[in-house]
């Protein structure tokens, strides 16, 4: 995989990892997203999304525990080969949420995968949640979220030991600015 180059975008819920996804799609870099293998095999087994995100919660931790925590990151890897097989050198990875996705993720594209974390003070990320438009949270439902997503996914590990972080505490703009630079550092 020579000359191949991942960005894998991490972050809590509503930190602003689809801003930057968004932001490199747009710039023409295809993506996987973590959360539409959920999605996908979902709809594959007819189960209908909440609007509350609760079918999606229970169901993301219900496929780890009996098909194993990597079977997301088997998704999302079996997906970027495609991409690569097709061509692709630049791809975006959208979220992940698991220290052992992280540590797959690193063993299956040791040389070309750079973690990315988008972070942001809680109460400004809360606050945007709770105004975000068709996936609102109020503080309650954020906090049970985040609580989840620590416990019962390891979330924290990824953030944690990302090669380069984004406060996302500004203006889209500074985000944008902040992406570019990363992009330079890293030859994407």
């Amino acid at each position: 995989m020579e000359n191949v180059k991942i960005l894998a975008v991490v972050g809590m819920s509503g930190s602003g990892k689809s801003v930057v996804v968004d932001y490199l799609t747009d710039k023409g870099y295809p993506k996987v997203y973590f959360g539409g293998m959920i999605y996908k095999e979902m709809e594959k087994r007819g189960i209908e999304r909440t609007e509350d995100g609760e079918s999606e919660k229970k169901f993301r931790e219900e496929i780890r525990e009996k098909e194993g925590k990597d079977w997301v990151v088997r998704q999302v890897i079996a997906e970027t080969k495609d991409l690569i097989s097709a061509g692709q050198k630049r791809i975006v990875l959208d979220g992940v949420y698991s220290w052992t996705e992280y540590k797959t993720l690193k063993h299956e594209f040791p040389q070309s995968l750079t973690f990315v974390a988008i972070v942001v003070d809680k109460n400004l990320r809360y606050d945007r949640v709770a105004k975000r438009p068709g996936r609102a949270f109020d503080a309650k439902a954020i906090r049970e979220r985040d609580r989840s997503e620590i416990e019962n996914l390891e979330k924290g590990g990824p953030i944690v030991a990302a090669d380069y972080y984004i406060l996302n505490n500004g203006s889209v703009e500074d985000v944008e600015s902040r992406v570019d630079e990363i992009l330079k550092k890293v030859g994407f």
